[in-house]
């Protein structure tokens, strides 16, 4: 599935409450203490439903819902994505600076209401004017942006017209162009301030005697090297790619694929072994296209890029990823490093990176324009650049190409490259069962590959999904010219391995997953993937019936449905597929009357259709869990009872707390800070569980 972080995602701050959830009620499983005075609930009756009082009472799916429907996240959703699709940036988005609005106060409700007067957007200078140049403004301003101060207090003074003005000339390429610096007055002579001190090279590069160079030998097409470590006692496992195919049809708007890998020889390690809804690491190296581009850019001869060489660092962990941070001597390559160790297309810019190639830009004007992303007055500038259209270090080297740094300062500011984690779309014990594995131990999962727009005007993956889509490509490719399997993976040149380690097997997924017990799964796009094992490792233990329910958010079933047909006989009676894509479906005959009903008289003669009854409708995996509230509400309180949710962050998993909210409200008679508490209670006692990204 799509990579992300494992940990137990709480409720959106907005949601959170510091008041303690009360103890339950229904006639059945759960009893509430009702508080002595209840506030009054918004403009909404709520009722209060009884749940099932044993798994043993038939649950069905309601009829208001559309067996056709299938779900994904809105359009407002945040895609992979960024890696990135790997996704990972840890510096925070900056948020746009505060407007205000003088608009008319609302109105009481009942009486007529009044036109909403022109509202007034207050730009920068505005706010400055408002809140003064000194100290004080700008560190109220620093809570709105990224932290960089981009408030513009020691902006460049407007002085084009002065005479003898010349405005700075720009590089002319693409790669520039696609950055939309704003330069406002920037001359070559303009006089920048507080421009940050150049970032000390902690790395070096030395020459190594021709046995040394000789005894080297290097696998960084296939393998990173030995010093990348994941945690102990892990270590990287070159996983044999046993099987790889595509998920999603042509034409779907994202590309999902699926892997087998084959970990039969994984080495032991601490009796820790392989669980359904665990998580592995794998730990991708950059695009070799993208590798070769930076040597280029920087000069660095051909016959040198392979060449063994001694690395000395300064401390910290790199390049080891979780090694201990110590000073270290190892011996490897300039490509090995490149490959492997330093994130050169999955972070944004940083400051001492551009100051670094100001540093040595021989032309003056990328000079100065680089300059003055780093000084004060390029602060504005340095946010637009840092959180606008996703920016690489490729991408800078080709916009401003006079900068050529040494590779050891640029490997002495780069970010580590971190492995990406996936969670098991199987269950590892029930895959080792399957025929015609001759047992083998077998690990799957799906992935999505995340794409962002590039400024050569095409469109680059994730470090992750990116390299894992070459090797399922490499696979189906080299599978189509075979006649059976072991012909495909006896040909010479096929070596497919997936760098991997065992990971995260105690992830929250993992450990709260049990073999008793009703479960409903919630999950979008790939989100759905985990969910698979969790259904194969009950259809093989127990009797799935009135125990376990599906609800798999797509766009479109029939493009991008991922393990559709895949979960067993049971498969019609425990999902609910939701795509956000679907029409509304036809309106049957009998309904034709009650529509009738609802309809209104306009003065055309025409008949307008209520549209409370298509709202009945889900488009999205909230809307289904709506819909099915006695089923959530059935599970969230039999005893062992656990509610499981997969998917992105924003749209989905904020939409699906809401509306798992709604729920509470309504079928346990709560007010909205009782049932805020309630699910927290739940996500605290390991009954709802939520693993997003």
């Amino acid at each position: 599935m799509r990579r992300h972080s494992f940990h137990s995602v709480k409720p959106a701050p907005r949601l959170r409450t510091s008041v303690s959830a009360p103890s339950s009620t229904t006639d059945s499983t759960i009893t509430r203490n009702p508080p002595a005075a209840r506030p009054a609930k918004s403009n909404r009756s709520l009722t209060s439903s009884q749940s099932p009082r044993s798994s043993a009472e038939s649950m069905n799916w309601s009829e208001e819902a559309s067996d056709s429907e299938t779900l994904s996240t809105p359009p407002s959703e945040m895609q992979e994505q960024m890696d990135d699709p790997n996704y990972t940036h840890e510096t925070p988005r900056m948020l746009p600076p505060p407007t205000l609005d003088f608009s008319i106060p609302a109105i009481a409700e009942g009486t007529p209401k009044r036109r909403r007067a022109s509202t007034n957007l207050i730009a920068t200078e505005d706010i400055q004017r408002l809140l003064g140049d000194g100290t004080t403004a700008s560190q109220f301003l620093e809570k709105y942006c990224c932290g960089e101060g981009c408030c513009m207090v020691k902006k460049i003074p407007m002085d084009s017209n002065r005479p003898g003005f010349v405005a700075i000339p720009v590089p002319q390429n693409d790669a520039f162009k696609a950055l939309k610096i704003k330069l406002f007055s920037l001359s070559l002579d303009t006089l920048l301030t507080n421009v940050m001190d150049l970032p000390p090279t902690t790395v070096a590069l030395e020459p190594l005697d021709k046995k040394q160079v000789s005894d080297h030998k290097s696998h960084v097409y296939t393998h990173p090297p030995e010093f990348v470590q994941p945690h102990p006692p892990y270590e990287v496992f070159s996983a044999p790619l046993y099987h790889a195919r595509q998920l999603t049809k042509s034409g779907a708007e994202k590309r999902t694929y699926h892997f087998d890998l084959d970990i039969t020889d994984y080495p032991e390690e601490g009796g820790v072994d392989f669980k359904v809804g665990g998580a592995v690491g794998v730990c991708p190296p950059n695009d070799p296209q993208a590798v070769d581009d930076v040597f280029n850019l920087l000069g660095v001869p051909k016959f040198l890029r392979d060449k063994a060489v001694k690395l000395k660092t300064g401390g910290g962990r790199w390049p080891t990823i979780w090694g201990e941070e110590t000073p270290r001597e190892l011996i490897t390559t300039r490509r090995e490093l490149l490959t492997w160790c330093s994130d050169i297309t999955s972070t944004p810019p940083t400051k001492p990176l551009l100051r670094l190639l100001a540093e040595h830009a021989s032309v003056e004007n990328e000079k100065q324009i680089l300059l003055y992303l780093s000084s004060a007055q390029g602060k504005a500038a340095f946010c637009d650049l840092r959180t606008g259209p996703f920016i690489t270090l490729p991408q800078l080297l080709h916009a401003f190409p006079s900068s050529k740094p040494p590779l050891e300062s640029i490997f002495s500011i780069l970010p580590q490259l971190m492995p990406r984690f996936y969670s098991l779309s199987n269950d590892p014990f029930e895959s080792s069962a399957r025929e015609g594995i001759a047992g083998r131990k077998l690990i799957e999962m799906a992935v999505t590959v995340a794409e962002t727009p590039d400024w050569t005007g095409s469109h680059r993956t994730g470090v992750g999904s990116g390299f894992l889509e070459r090797m399922a490509q490499n696979f189906i490719a080299a599978q189509s010219d075979a006649t059976d399997h072991e012909s495909c993976m006896r040909k010479e040149h096929l070596n497919i391995r997936v760098p991997m380690f065992r990971g995260l097997m105690a992830n929250p997924l993992s450990r709260e997953f049990a073999s008793d017990g009703p479960m409903m799964l919630i999950g979008a796009g790939v989100g759905m993937a985990p969910f698979r094992g969790f259904i194969l490792n009950r259809l093989r233990n127990a009797n799935c019936a009135n125990k376990i329910w599906l609800v798999q958010g797509v766009r479109d079933s029939m493009l991008d449905e991922i393990y559709a047909g895949e979960l067993g006989d049971h498969e019609k009676d425990i999902k609910k597929v939701v795509q956000s894509r679907a029409k509304p479906p036809p309106v049957a005959e009998e309904d034709e009357g009650v529509l009738e009903t609802e309809a209104t008289e306009t003065g055309h003669g025409a008949k307008v259709v209520d549209s409370k009854k298509n709202q009945k409708v889900a488009k999205y995996v909230q809307d289904e869990v709506r819909l099915q509230a006695d089923i959530v509400w059935f599970v969230i309180n039999a005893l062992d009872g656990r509610i499981f949710v997969c998917g992105s962050t924003k749209g989905m998993g904020e939409g699906v707390m809401m509306a798992l909210i709604e729920v509470a409200m309504e079928k346990g008679n709560l007010n909205m800070e009782e049932a805020k508490n309630f699910w927290d209670e739940k996500q605290k006692g390991g009954q709802y569980i939520a693993e997003t990204w």
